[in-house]
């Protein structure tokens, strides 16, 4: 019997050694397999928040194993637009298949008519009036909060690395990509934006000036962008008037090679004959800013599959998920 009980306990302690060897949740145990509740291919996972249950699209790689950790890439769409309509304008979906990570298009929740049988949407952007020109109502869904449970709750059921989550968008869905990096940079490794790069909302007294306090990230951000310089919707030089809009282009990049406490730039580098790269390192926690900057460019995403108007001199779909590849969110210190 006593050798029977010195067993039992060496395995006692060879089990309980075994869970304290665990890694605990976040980056550690993203290298740990899972098991994925969603299917391959386009789907719609409906999202609790609030009592409430909204429909996401999401497209996961065919070729995924059911037990690996997926990168994942919220992608948002236009102002007047839904999730299937910016799938359709980006291609991102076709990258995410390619190269293996989750691609996920949730839809913003203020109608942008009454009535609204095409289903095209306005986000929430904190502090500043959506294209209908007017400030959301008192009760509109707080789109922070939201985004957050969408990640949480595909995070799990999409068996997704968490240190390799990225927000972007086009447009109103870029301003909405930046107001989310500004409030919540735990949660996402970096950061895309077409025509729609913000770091906080336009002053209310003067919407040239980027009113930075309502942009205070605890951490770095790495920032990728593309604007083109014709831009009539989102000008790239800025709107005085327009509390949706107002300051440049230019400033908001500044603005983030600051944040992000960058020491040298911007380098100016030509990529094509409309295109100029504008990089600003030595950052903190290695988070660089790179504008993509198209002469002539309209309010368009770069290669855009269902734009002939876009330029096809780059691909930002593509250029984008090579930056988000070299900024996991693994690779960078809070300081």
């Amino acid at each position: 019997m006593k050798p029977r009980r010195r067993t039992a306990l060496s395995l006692a302690f060879v089990i309980l050694g075994a869970q304290l060897a665990l890694p605990a949740s976040g980056a550690a145990g993203d290298r740990w397999p899972c098991v994925r509740a969603l299917s391959a291919g386009i789907q719609t996972v409906d999202i609790s928040f609030e009592g409430k249950s909204y429909p996401v699209r999401v497209e996961v790689p065919p070729t995924a194993s059911a037990r690996k950790r997926l990168p994942m890439v919220l992608n948002l769409h236009f102002s007047n637009g839904n999730a299937d309509q910016q799938a359709a304008y980006t291609g991102l979906e076709a990258v995410g298949d390619r190269e293996g990570f989750i691609t996920v298009e949730p839809n913003a929740n203020i109608p942008a008519a009454d009535p609204n049988p095409n289903k095209i949407w306005l986000w929430n952007v904190p502090g500043v009036p959506t294209t209908a020109g007017s400030y959301p109502p008192p009760d509109a869904r707080d789109d922070i909060a939201y985004l957050t449970r969408v990640i949480d709750q595909l995070t799990q059921s999409g068996c997704v690395d968490q240190s390799r989550v990225y927000i972007t968008g086009h447009s109103g869905g870029a301003r909405m990509a930046s107001a989310y990096a500004c409030a919540r940079p735990d949660k996402i490794a970096a950061v895309g934006a077409s025509a729609g790069l913000r770091a906080g909302r336009p002053a209310p007294l003067d919407p040239m000036v980027a009113e930075l306090q309502s942009c205070q990230p605890d951490r770095p951000v790495p920032v990728i962008t593309f604007h083109g310089d014709a831009d009539t919707t989102n000008p790239y030089q800025g709107r005085p008037t327009d509390l949706r809009w107002g300051y440049s282009t230019p400033l908001a990049v500044q603005a983030w090679a600051q944040l992000n406490r960058c020491t040298t730039g911007p380098l100016v580098t030509v990529v094509s004959a409309h295109v100029k790269k504008q990089s600003y390192g030595g950052c903190a926690g290695q988070a660089e800013v790179i504008l993509y900057k198209v002469a002539g460019g309209t309010h368009s995403w770069p290669g855009s599959p269902a734009d002939v108007g876009a330029t096809h001199e780059i691909d930002a779909s593509t250029l984008m998920w090579q930056f988000f590849v070299a900024h996991p969110r693994a690779h960078r210190a809070n300081g």
